[in-house]
């Protein structure tokens, strides 16, 4: 058994902790305020390597793995969650898709655009009605000639303002039984009848788009189906194990920037003659944060290995994303309660951080979903 960092992670790491530092840790406030990331960010990213981490070097990728990228997003979502979440459900839930999913022409067409920054990749799978039970989408795919036309509306969809590949379901087969008569298709931005919907104005992630989808007999060719027609919602499924991945990863580092701002501001505020660090009811605030961020990152870090080795890990994605979030919010809590009133002020970034966490116990799964899906697995 080995806990430590192979140097391939390392680096990794310390290339996402420098772009993190030199360019979220600066722009990240005014991105919350004016509620998108800056093209200029976007394009950092991609030249560091983090559009195509996980994509293979064949496809323009850097070939590396879940591990790989659960590290990245941590040191992404200490500073910026909404810069976080794009890169997640881009990495994991679009060009890891095509790479366990695609055919070799869908890879070889889609993934060195993605790979590059060239393209941003946006799922489509939540409807208006169809949230936690998503097998319940009402997204129409009519068989046509040469294809299939689309038409229905996706919710919540991350950057479904500013992608440019949308992976969207819908349903092939209405009379198939739920959840089997799904299709998964590769729809780009400059497919007629497409459009994005209502904006979402949001509590947290707030630089981070989200946006309705729309489709009207958007026609999709035939070799832009993903896999078999009446498969898609195994896909999904699959592809929900590396987003809820990379959404624990999200909850690591917002988890860590409570805690290192919280230390930093209780070693420094002085009252009744000395600093709040030194008072029994802050250290031990303290002391459990970073109990919990501890036993979170094992668990986060755990289930990308048995993604990496192809091993079943749907129970433990959902562990970790279910652990991760539900301690991130508690650190959050207590990150406001120790900076006191300072922490209700946008003075200091805990207020924001408070905003962020938020949302990881929803998307990708709540966590009562989480729950359902464990106690499923440890029941059989």
């Amino acid at each position: 058994m080995e806990f430590s960092l192979e140097e391939e992670h390392e680096m990794i790491r310390d290339s996402a902790r420098e772009y993190a530092e030199r360019v979220l840790k600066p722009e990240s406030p005014e991105w919350d305020r004016v509620e998108s990331l800056s093209d200029e960010g976007l394009a950092a990213a991609a030249e560091a390597g983090f559009m195509g981490l996980t994509t293979p070097e064949e496809n323009g990728g850097a070939g590396l793995g879940n591990l790989h990228a659960c590290l990245m997003l941590e040191e992404i979502n200490r500073w910026d969650a909404g810069m976080g979440v794009t890169l997640s459900v881009h990495n994991s839930l679009v060009c890891s898709l095509l790479v366990r999913h695609g055919s070799q022409d869908q890879r070889d067409r889609w993934l060195p655009r993605l790979a590059s920054g060239e393209l941003l990749g946006a799922y489509c799978l939540t409807e208006p009605q169809a949230g936690s039970d998503a097998a319940a989408i009402k997204c129409r795919a009519e068989k046509v000639e040469g294809g299939w036309k689309l038409t229905g509306t996706k919710a919540w969809v991350t950057s479904g303002d500013r992608a440019g590949l949308y992976v969207v379901y819908a349903v092939t087969d209405p009379e198939a039984r739920k959840g089997y008569g799904i299709g998964t298709f590769l729809v780009p931005a400059t497919a007629d009848g497409l459009r994005p919907g209502k904006k979402e104005e949001k509590m947290g992630i707030r630089s981070s788009t989200t946006t309705e989808v729309l489709l009207e007999d958007v026609f999709v060719p035939d070799e832009d189906l993903v896999g078999d027609p009446l498969g898609g919602f195994k896909i999904a499924l699959d592809a929900l194990d590396g987003g809820r991945l990379g959404i624990a990863s999200q909850a690591l580092g917002i988890h860590r920037a409570c805690l290192e701002d919280s230390i930093r501001y209780a070693k420094e505020r002085q009252q009744f003659g000395k600093p709040i660090a030194e008072f029994q009811a802050i250290a031990w605030k303290l002391a459990d944060m970073a109990t919990a961020l501890e036993a979170s990152r094992l668990l986060v870090h755990r289930a990308a290995w048995l993604r990496d080795q192809g091993e079943p890990c749907t129970k433990e994605c959902s562990m970790a994303k279910l652990a991760a979030s539900r301690a991130c919010n508690d650190a959050a809590q207590d990150a406001v309660q120790i900076h006191g009133g300072a922490g209700y002020t946008t003075e200091f970034r805990v207020e924001k951080y408070f905003r962020d966490a938020r949302i990881t116990e929803i998307y990708e799964g709540a966590t009562d979903i989480q729950r359902l899906v464990i106690s499923r697995k440890i029941l059989r």
